[in-house]
């Protein structure tokens, strides 16, 4: 049977968070390291962002914010269900426990909700065409809110009615048998699992693609190494491939979810309320390392892995 050739979307999340993850993104692009960027247009170097992706021509796709920073759209910033009472964003959790809330409270709560998230993704949309000059080519969900219960209905409605084809559906292949994950992040990542199948019908209803497989929950950060984007790669090829007969060649599409970049200087960038933790840290450079190390480059040509834009699926 003949080995499958996968294409491979390598996409740099956070795009536009601060100038030293830019810079690192763009290094690793050039580096052969990712192949797409997703851009966050409420981060501190937004409009940097989108310039270098221009320069460089890196395929360029929203990074759909609602958890983190504040609002592109005016009206949102004040008494909005989005926010907290200082016009932020409420979080990764927060903004999860506050939709929890949302689930108990009366009908009309919801419809409300449901408006505010169309007019902010919208809003999104509209500053990502003012910075780049087009349409996303992709959008996902800043730490995955586009899955959740509440949101995945309005953001495809959102993505079908700007004809935007693709985005993110994270099922990790194989994400069961990581038990070297600690507690928390097994349990964070067994509920966007569960989000991400329940996004599904809703996606295809729309006629929202993705690509047939995603990684990237199980290397974040210090978790990334070659060996352990080889055994991601190795989950998806053995599950991609059944049923395949031995005259067909099959190509299986992609994504794999990265942050690479530098860490960020303490108080410069950010979506309005400074750099978190992760931002900081080693990790991002870490990650940058390994997506250019030249075993994994090598890794990638042997396992016929070829590195391309959502575009080209």
């Amino acid at each position: 049977m003949p080995q499958p050739r996968i294409m491979l979307v390598v996409t740099g999340d956070d795009f536009g968070y601060c100038p030293k993850r830019n810079q690192g993104i763009v290094d690793c692009f050039k580096a052969g390291g990712i192949s797409s960027v997703s851009l966050l247009v409420n981060a501190s170097a937004a409009k940097d962002a989108a310039d270098l992706a221009k320069r460089h021509n890196i395929p360029i796709g929203l990074h759909a914010n609602l958890s983190e920073g504040i609002p592109v759209c005016q009206s949102l910033r004040q008494a909005s269900t989005l926010v907290n009472e200082h016009g932020f964003f409420h979080g990764k959790m927060g903004f999860r426990q506050a939709l929890e809330r949302h689930q108990l409270s009366m009908k009309q709560s919801y419809f409300f909700l449901y408006v505010e998230v169309e007019l902010e993704l919208r809003d999104q949309i509209r500053l990502f065409r003012e910075l780049t000059g087009h349409l996303p080519h992709h959008m996902d969900g800043h730490q995955h809110v586009h899955i959740l219960q509440e949101v995945r209905e309005v953001f495809a409605q959102v993505l079908s009615d700007h004809k935007i084809p693709y985005t993110r559906v994270p099922v990790e292949p194989g994400l069961h048998n990581c038990q070297w994950l600690p507690p928390h992040l097994q349990r964070f990542y067994a509920q966007v699992e569960k989000d991400a199948l329940e996004s599904i019908p809703v996606f295809r209803h729309y006629g929202i693609r993705w690509p047939e497989v995603y990684l990237g929950l199980t290397t974040v950060g210090q978790n990334m190494s070659v060996s352990n984007l080889q055994r991601a790669l190795s989950h998806a090829l053995s599950r991609s491939s059944c049923g395949i007969s031995s005259s067909e060649e099959r190509v299986i599409t992609a994504e794999l979810m990265v942050h690479p970049g530098y860490p960020s200087h303490a108080q410069k960038g950010g979506c309005g309320e400074g750099p978190d933790d992760f931002s900081q840290s080693d990790d991002r450079q870490h990650e940058l390392s390994v997506l250019t190390d030249l075993s994994l480059l090598a890794m990638y040509r042997q396992e016929r892995v070829q590195l391309c834009a959502f575009k080209d699926l």
